[in-house]
């Protein structure tokens, strides 16, 4: 049996017992077991609802200035020391000024952090989001960027990168691309605020193209993954809710596994992840090319201005995957990224 250490959350005024899990550096079962998913069947654990919920109500006290700085002492440290049950699991750009924790206001063992620029969604980032959802059975996994990221602003303005950025932006091309090829009416701040919310649906669609495990989190333990984008000048971060195409990607990816994925099943029919009043539904989501029957001929894209690699086979309606071979890490296959018209990006960056 595990070290059982009770953790109590506050969700809207219930306390929630939540047995964790050892994770990294804490003991419990190595890595490369994956214990069997929990999160929709613990008792006292929360789902992943509840899980975003807390997540909405501490960005609500960091935005007011009414932080509580919830476990963040010295006996909670001591709690942790030997194991770790974070509720959610946060995918976001490294940049200094996205502070994951306090924006959430949450404390020691409460988060599942991963920072990368661009909030990009490839090998490393992946490995360890299957980390926080097979071990740690974490019920909600949020891909969030934010206003001015530049990273999206080098893609879009096509600013020669060097050393091995061109291997990590290169993630972030195919929803620039999107964007230019559907959205034409934009450039400058307003072409980059929807590349920074197409590129978190693109990261989206890249971690449940690749993940196996992943996609049988989603479809049999009601885990949920959602996009969110934090504005830098307001702290306010926006929830997008799930990706408007993930049962197609999901089934894409079976179809191109031949039937590999673990559970074959139907997609569990937990209902979507709910808005608040303040979110916006889902805007600037490319249509994923996973759809598209593989040796289907689609027409080519331009270039962008970016040097990151030769992408000609991008398809302006669903763009796939720059080519790998200037890519510092493997993909398993090509990923891609959607389709919504409206644009109400928080923020203009500049």
């Amino acid at each position: 049996m595990n070290l059982r250490t009770a953790l109590f959350l506050s969700v809207a005024g219930t306390m929630l017992a939540i047995e964790p899990t050892p994770g990294l550096g804490g003991g419990g079962e190595a890595a490369g077991h994956a214990a069997p998913a929990a999160h929709a069947t613990t008792p006292g654990v929360p789902n992943a609802d509840q899980a975003l919920a807390m997540l909405r109500e501490g960005n609500m006290r960091f935005v007011s200035g009414k932080v509580q700085r919830p476990n963040s002492d010295a006996a909670r440290r001591a709690e942790t020391a030997s194991g770790q049950a974070p509720f959610a699991i946060v995918l976001s750009c490294a940049d200094s000024r996205v502070p994951v924790e306090l924006a959430f206001d949450r404390g020691v063992g409460d988060v599942f952090v991963i920072r990368v620029a661009g909030n990009v969604a490839d090998t490393d980032e992946i490995g360890t989001i299957e980390y926080g959802v097979g071990h740690l059975h974490s019920p909600l996994v949020v891909v969030m960027g934010h206003s001015s990221c530049g990273a999206v602003n080098a893609v879009a303005s096509g600013a020669e990168v060097h050393g091995s950025i061109p291997g990590l932006v290169d993630n972030i091309i195919p929803a620039v691309e999107w964007v230019k090829a559907n959205r034409p009416e934009l450039t400058g701040d307003a072409l980059v605020t929807a590349a920074i919310e197409a590129n978190v649906w693109q990261s989206i669609d890249d971690l449940l193209s690749e993940s196996q495990e992943v996609r049988t989190a989603v479809e049999s333990s009601g885990v949920k993954v959602v996009g969110a984008v934090y504005d830098l000048a307001t702290g306010r971060v926006r929830f997008m809710g799930e990706h408007p195409y993930q049962a197609k990607i999901i089934q894409a990816a079976r179809s191109m596994n031949s039937g590999g994925d673990h559970k074959a099943g139907e997609m569990n029919d937990a209902a979507p992840a709910a808005l608040d009043e303040q979110d916006q539904p889902p805007q600037n989501v490319p249509e994923p090319s996973h759809a598209t029957p593989k040796g289907t001929d689609q027409p080519k894209d331009t270039k962008t201005g970016s040097n990151a690699k030769n992408h000609d086979d991008h398809a302006a309606k669903a763009p796939g995957k720059a080519d790998d071979t200037a890519k510092a890490k493997p993909k398993a296959k090509d990923s891609h990224a959607t389709g919504h018209d409206d644009d109400h990006g928080d923020d203009h960056p500049h």
